[in-house]
């Protein structure tokens, strides 16, 4: 895993707990400042995934 990877599942993470905090509280701001967390998490994984894939490719 390179660093970009674990940084978008740490926010993608955060994102979840703070949506369900949000939901808890009934507090919507929360909940909708969560999703967009968990959606830069996920596209910071795959710019990771994207990485680590040409990096395979490049070491040949």
């Amino acid at each position: 895993m390179n660093k970009d990877q674990i940084k978008g599942a740490a926010k993608n993470v955060g994102g979840k707990v703070q949506e369900a905090a949000g939901k808890l509280t009934g507090n919507t701001t929360q909940q909708a400042k969560g999703l967009a967390k968990q959606v830069e998490g996920k596209a910071q994984e795959r710019v990771g995934d994207l990485k680590a894939a040409v990096a395979s490719v490049t070491k040949r």
